[in-house]
């Protein structure tokens, strides 16, 4: 159980969510430790996945600084977690990731190509060591500790094509891409009309999201999941706990949780050290945690 990066570069070209332009994305290996890195390559700035370069949760995760940001990494986030990617390097020429298909189906099958390659130096994991909840209303996300970890997720809406749903998630990465990978994300129609008014959501259409007009999905195909819904905001929060630097050996719990939430967990944890424990996997009293994140 050693730390890991891709076996090789690999490169790819999809449309941004909110600007409608080509973007060209790159994949490089990096060395063991280094971490999850964002190369602007237009301007030739990097930012690391870390809690504290996230500068904005409204619409998607979104890390940078005065100098520039990288918006909607949430889905390649989500997909090289579920990969076990300990290292890699993301290069964009643009502000935002491609938004693929809205799912991170596309993404796993760039770390398929890639492949994944071993490196000298143990894997570490965040273990979960007492209870972290953070709340906004009725909503809430929560850490607990676990002796297998599970996304128990729970969304509502006031619509009747979503309703209530849960749906409760096994980690591994074989059931991410069973079960989770190809959910898409979705949005109501008069909402899209409302960013496109702000000159946003210009790369948004029926291929790269779940269109939802009051009572009806306009996507000919329909649903890839009865509850795709409830399945992208998993992918979504797996996602944004990426951003703690390693992976999490916790129960995850939400009702109605987002992307903001998601980022106060990750700042909620890292301030009481007691609530976790940074674990390195080369001992083998730590098989447990091997065969959850093998």
């Amino acid at each position: 159980m050693n730390q890991t990066t891709i076996a090789r570069e690999v490169k790819g070209v999809g449309i941004g969510l909110h600007k409608g332009e080509p973007i060209s994305i790159k994949l490089e290996p990096l060395e063991a430790g280094v971490g999850i890195v964002f190369y602007r390559s237009d301007l030739g700035i990097s930012y690391e996945a870390k809690p504290e370069n996230v500068i904005d949760t409204q619409m998607a995760t979104v890390i940078g600084d005065h100098r520039g940001y990288v918006s909607t990494i949430e889905h390649l986030m989500s997909a090289i977690n579920a990969y076990g990617i300990d290292n890699v390097r993301i290069v964009l020429d643009a502000n935002e990731a491609p938004v693929m298909d809205g799912s991170s189906i596309g993404f796993c099958m760039m770390l398929e190509e890639a492949g994944i390659k071993e490196l000298d130096m143990a894997k570490k994991i965040l273990v979960i060591k007492k209870p972290v909840e953070v709340k906004e209303g009725n909503k809430f996300v929560r850490l607990s500790p676990t002796d297998m970890p599970i996304i128990n997720y729970t969304i509502e809406f006031d619509n009747p094509i979503i309703g209530k749903q849960n749906y409760c998630f096994e980690f591994s990465k074989e059931n991410y891409i069973n079960e989770i990978a190809r959910a898409r994300t979705f949005g109501f129609l008069k909402d899209v009309q409302a960013l496109r008014a702000m000159n946003l959501g210009l790369g948004g259409s029926l291929e790269n999201a779940v269109v939802i007009d009051d009572n009806r999905i306009l996507n000919s195909e329909g649903l890839r999941f009865k509850d795709e819904f409830v399945r992208h905001k998993i992918l979504d929060a797996i996602g944004d706990l990426t951003l703690l630097g390693c992976r999490v050996f916790g129960d995850y719990t939400s009702y109605a949780g987002s992307h903001k939430l998601n980022h106060l967990l990750t700042k909620e944890l890292l301030k009481d050290s007691s609530a976790y424990e940074v674990v390195s996997l080369e001992k083998s009293a730590y098989k447990v945690y091997e065969k959850v994140f093998a």
